[in-house]
């Protein structure tokens, strides 16, 4: 980077290449303290080799490999931009471990010569185990179809490698060099130019290992790479399962929740059902299930897999791009199912008018949809129950006398797509309800949602200081639920109260019976906010500056003086609909009117050959 800089124009120069934005992160800091360590490191080790200072160099190259590994990730990202990548870096250092032997031997050219050879030929073959290791990555991870609970002994999968074996590539490999590197450093004070040499076979020896051990998995893993095999084998595994239900899904990972929480509902239904799934990365971040399941990344793949042609179902949990893929499918009842009934914008969008039908928890799901009018008809609208809330339990351990505190779960939800829907209180309020809540004598626990902080910086600042403010406290066990487990409806059973926003973890609370309070973030009216929020109906609501905490919370602690509990008992089945019959049976037969209709549209499209039936 200096050489470029010519006498008085050097000052100006520097400041232009520091506003890159490619080295733009290097300024300042602890990143920048690392990458300045870095960079100076590797000049002064050639100095040492050239001078020659052996005592120095042996000092200075453990020093440089150790500036290098605490490197942060964004500042060598950055050094990479500046043509100064991790390859160029190791390879100076190398070459001034040559340069010392050459200076400390000019009339003995063997060892620093097999050095030179010995690490020119490690870099040949990292780069072939580099391209080995990313080739058989590709066979295994990037299948034309990826699958979960699906035996396909034709198609004879092989193992896939070891993690290390394939993880470890490219500038990772680049460490290997120090087995050369470091005993020449430090036996060059003594003359043993030798140490450096056997230190190169080592690391070459390491290299052919792992190339040999690659080839072996590629050569097993070749016919994966055949396309049309691998789709043929899936496919005809599909068929004969005769799949009469799929819930298609995609989006991104950190959406896999609104996949998962179907899971355990449609492993208990009677009609067979397959998973679908759009993005690879899905395949395995989907919760645990017994169900078959397949990944399609490609449209074109997924319009041509005739395993689908008997469907006559298709539950779709989300409103995607996607779905567009599935929709198209003749002869399958497309319908929305959700990820749970809320007063939010999402349990309405126009979206879901391009669905035959669209499934709701209880009346109040129907009636947000006429309020709505952003165009689903009301004969399409389906009242099924939610099926998920079998396990919710209407105690808790305090009241059965199995816990000496009461619990209060704070569970705010996202800060959405945009910041004027006032539907999270987590930057707003959430730091100083957790506050508030921890001093008073009860326990806390914080689900936040999954998407907390996807979007919004002051979103995740707010979450991380909940977690100080728990993480600091002492004498009570408050938890903070950060990942999947234990799930929100176990965290429900441990509440005795539940502090939240507008969303769907308040109308699943409801199936509880126990008392919850919302948070009314932009401090509207209490009776504009109860009318345009039908979940709050029977919620004790909380203002901005959270005066009416205290009383709610004594008032709860006192036998008698809850006055919203019959507000709950009556908002519970306009919510959730009716307790008899079960939810799980009236969505069991849901699903088996939404085959009907499919069939009988089928039959009137001259569509029969594709009813399962055709395939017995």
């Amino acid at each position: 980077m200096g050489g470029n800089i010519k006498g008085r124009r050097a000052p100006n120069a520097l400041a232009a290449i520091i506003r890159r934005p490619a080295l733009r992160s290097l300024a300042g800091g602890r990143r920048g303290a690392f990458t300045a360590l870095t960079l100076a490191s590797y000049p002064a080790v050639l100095a040492a080799a050239v001078w020659p200072l052996p005592a120095t160099f042996a000092v200075l190259v453990p020093l440089s490999y150790a500036a290098e590994a605490a490197l942060p990730g964004r500042a060598a990202g950055a050094l990479s931009r500046a043509h100064l990548g991790a390859t160029v870096r190791f390879l100076s250092r190398e070459t001034a471990a040559v340069v010392l032997l050459a200076r400390l031997a000019p009339g003995r050219p063997l060892w620093f010569a097999a050095l030179a050879a010995g690490l020119f030929l490690f870099h040949g073959l990292r780069a072939v185990q580099t391209w080995l290791a990313e080739h058989v990555d590709r066979r295994h991870n990037l299948m034309p179809v990826v699958t979960r609970n699906i035996d396909l002994p034709a198609l004879r999968i092989p193992p896939a490698p070891p993690r290390a074996l394939l993880a470890w590539r490219g500038a990772r490999l680049l460490y290997l060099d120090a087995l050369a590197v470091l005993p020449a450093a430090a036996t060059a004070p003594m003359g043993l130019g030798w140490t450096g040499v056997a230190g190169a076979v080592a690391a070459l020896v390491l290299e052919v290992t792992a190339v040999v051990a690659l080839l072996a998995h590629a050569r097993r893993a070749r016919h994966l790479g055949d396309r049309r095999r691998v789709l043929s084998a899936v496919d005809d595994w599909v068929a004969a399962y005769r799949p009469e239900v799929v819930m298609y899904f995609s989006g991104p990972v950190t959406a896999v929740y609104q996949a998962t929480m179907w899971l355990g509902t449609l492993e208990r239904i009677t009609p067979r059902t397959l998973v679908v799934l759009r993005d690879r990365s899905l395949a395995t971040a989907l919760g645990t299930t017994t169900l078959p399941v397949v990944c399609i990344p490609s449209s074109v793949d997924l319009m041509n897999f005739r395993a689908l042609d008997g469907v006559r179902v298709a539950l779709f949990p989300a409103n995607v791009g996607n779905n567009i893929h599935m929709l198209r499918v003749p002869g399958v009842r497309s319908v929305f199912i959700g990820h749970g009934d809320s007063d939010k914008e999402a349990s309405f969008n126009p979206y879901t008018k391009v669905y035959d039908e669209v499934w709701v928890a209880g009346p109040a799901g129907r009636d947000r949809y006429l309020r709505a009018q952003v165009g689903v008809r009301d004969e399409a609208v389906e009242e099924v129950g939610r099926p998920q809330l079998a396990g919710v339990l209407r105690t808790s351990p305090y009241a059965e006398g199995l816990a000496p505190h009461r619990t209060v779960l704070y569970a705010p939800t996202w800060e959405g797509w945009s910041d004027d829907l006032f539907h999270s209180s987590l930057v707003a309020m959430g730091p100083a309800i957790v506050r508030a809540l921890l001093g008073r004598r009860v326990r806390v626990i914080y689900k936040p949602h999954p998407l907390t902080g996807h979007r919004s910086p002051a979103a995740r600042a707010a979450h991380r200081k909940i977690l100080a403010l728990l993480h600091e406290s002492t004498g009570m066990p408050h938890v903070a639920v950060t990942g999947r487990e234990p799930s929100l409806y176990e965290c429900f059973n441990e509440a005795d109260v539940l502090v939240s926003d507008i969303s769907s973890v308040v109308s699943d609370f409801v199936a509880s019976g126990k008392p919850y309070i919302v948070a009314n973030v932009a401090g509207l009216p209490e009776d504009r906010f109860r009318e345009r929020y039908p979940a709050a109906g029977a919620a004790y609501l909380l203002g901005p500056d959270l005066a009416e905490l205290p009383d709610i919370l004594r008032r709860l602690g006192v036998p008698g003086e809850d006055d919203m509990a019959a507000a709950r008992r009556a908002l519970r089945a306009y919510l959730l609909g009716a307790d008899h019959p079960d939810p799980l049976a009236r969505f069991e037969e849901a699903v088996r009117r939404a085959a009907a209709r499919a069939e009988t549209r089928a039959r009137s499209l001259g569509l029969e050959a594709l009813a399962p039936s055709a395939r017995d």
